[in-house]
């Protein structure tokens, strides 16, 4: 059994994250990066616009705590240890979630960016990237949403 099965299966869309009734919730954002510095940074900035976050150090770690069908959108590195954000996207896809996927990197190697898209990443950025290109990004993924 996948550490993912099942779990997109209630919510297959994103932007279906259960919402208790009649409450208004703000989108949840998933941050999954392995640096410990820029995942607090990125949860707080995420927080500063009004969203929910949660962080996870790992690919794994967020699969484990069942956040794929509870989360609105997903930032995520590609390169850390155990899944790559890029193999994170493709299993949430093989599940049926539709969640949009940010991704982000330091590294510079050829054709990277296009395997992130290939992979159906919503947005892909390079570190350090601006500010107001990570809230545009989240801000394109959210408006996708059903």
């Amino acid at each position: 059994m996948s550490p993912i099965e099942g779990l997109c299966e209630a919510h297959p869309g994103a932007g279906n994250a259960p919402k208790a009734e009649g409450v208004a919730q703000e989108p949840l954002i998933s941050i999954i990066d392995d640096d410990d510095s820029l995942r607090t940074a990125l949860v707080g900035l995420v927080r500063s616009l009004g969203y929910r976050a949660s962080a996870f150090g790992s690919a794994t770690e967020f699969l484990a705590a069942g956040e794929p069908s509870a989360s609105d959108c997903i930032v995520t590195d590609i390169h850390m240890p155990g899944l790559s954000g890029i193999e994170l996207k493709q299993r949430l896809t093989q599940e049926g979630c539709a969640v949009p996927v940010i991704m982000i990197t330091a590294r510079m190697e050829p054709g990277l960016e296009e395997r992130a898209v290939a992979s159906g990443a919503a947005c892909f950025l390079r570190k350090p990237f601006e500010v107001s290109a990570l809230v545009a990004c989240v801000e394109k993924a959210l408006k996708r949403q059903p």
